[in-house]
């Protein structure tokens, strides 16, 4: 891509030489031509200026592109390993030790868990690549959304941290009902919440409302985690893109998550935006009207 970059300057360079030089021939030749040369000149280097500009962009946004392309291969390559090499162990540990039945089922529990996390791995990726092929429908009913935020949050609860503490902190209206796909906003749920416990301190909390206000359903996820700067709020939703640089970053993720988010909520004619929780951490709104 550097080397595109040097033949591309190369190119507008020689172009440039060459305009000047010919115009200065053809009004040493034919002094008669220098008004039109004036007149058309700089609007001939305005057009051509433009282009290049535009040709610069679009280059600069492709080789942007293949580099989060390349992050996110490598990324996923790391999110499918960890979890495998979780359940290779403690299945390893299983087949080779004397283990009594509660350290059985609870090395089980764990391998349940990272599977999950491969499942929702998967999921995210079938469905941002069928959103991308335009070919999922996103055939909707009528279903309790109460009910699938509250399983989705059980399933994520963590309590591991000081003894029975829990991580999410959730607040459900019960019977909440909308129509949509289920799937789909199930993806979304799940998303949103991982995203806010990955940005999140080891053990802070991660607070969940689901309300209905007004004719409309809100589902507020807010975190108290390392929050998300002005100038990157309007493209957490692109597709692979994450918060931070990748030297810096230490969080992990394929950048596929808030994108499939939109995308979603867009089918649904439903929005979101996030904002900053206070004192630390972002907080996400999703409404449907």
């Amino acid at each position: 891509m550097k080397r595109s970059f040097v033949i591309f300057y190369a190119i507008i360079i020689y172009a440039i030489a060459q305009l000047t030089w010919w115009g200065f021939l053809l009004v040493k030749a034919m002094p008669s031509k220098l008004p039109m040369i004036l007149f058309e000149g700089p609007i001939f280097l305005f057009v051509f200026f433009a282009g290049a500009y535009s040709l610069h962009r679009t280059i600069n946004r492709e080789r942007k592109l293949q580099e989060q392309k390349k992050n996110f291969l490598l990324s996923v390559t790391h999110e499918l390993k960890s979890p495998l090499a979780s359940i290779k162990i403690l299945l390893q540990t299983i087949q080779k030790r004397n283990l009594t039945k509660e350290q059985i089922l609870n090395f089980i529990g764990k391998s349940l868990t990272d599977i999950d996390r491969l499942d929702d791995m998967v999921e995210n990726m079938l469905l941002a690549s069928k959103i991308d092929n335009h070919s999922y429908t996103f055939p909707k009913d009528k279903f309790s959304l109460s009910v699938l935020v509250d399983s989705i949050v059980n399933r994520l609860q963590i309590t591991k941290c000081e003894g029975t503490q829990q991580i999410i902190d959730a607040e459900i209206e019960p019977k909440i009902e909308i129509t949509g796909d289920k799937f789909a906003l199930t993806s979304v749920v799940t998303n949103l919440i991982e995203n806010a416990i990955k940005y999140s301190g080891p053990c802070e909390t991660v607070d969940v409302k689901l309300f209905s206000k007004e004719g409309k359903v809100f589902l507020e996820v807010a975190d108290h985690g390392i929050g998300i700067a002005d100038h990157e709020k309007n493209r957490i939703f692109d597709k692979f893109y994450r918060v931070g640089s990748e030297d810096t970053r230490n969080t992990k993720g394929t950048g596929l998550g808030l994108y499939i988010v939109k995308e979603v909520l867009d089918k649904h004619q439903a929005s979101i935006k996030v904002k900053d929780n206070r004192p630390a951490g972002s907080i996400f709104e999703v409404v449907f009207d």
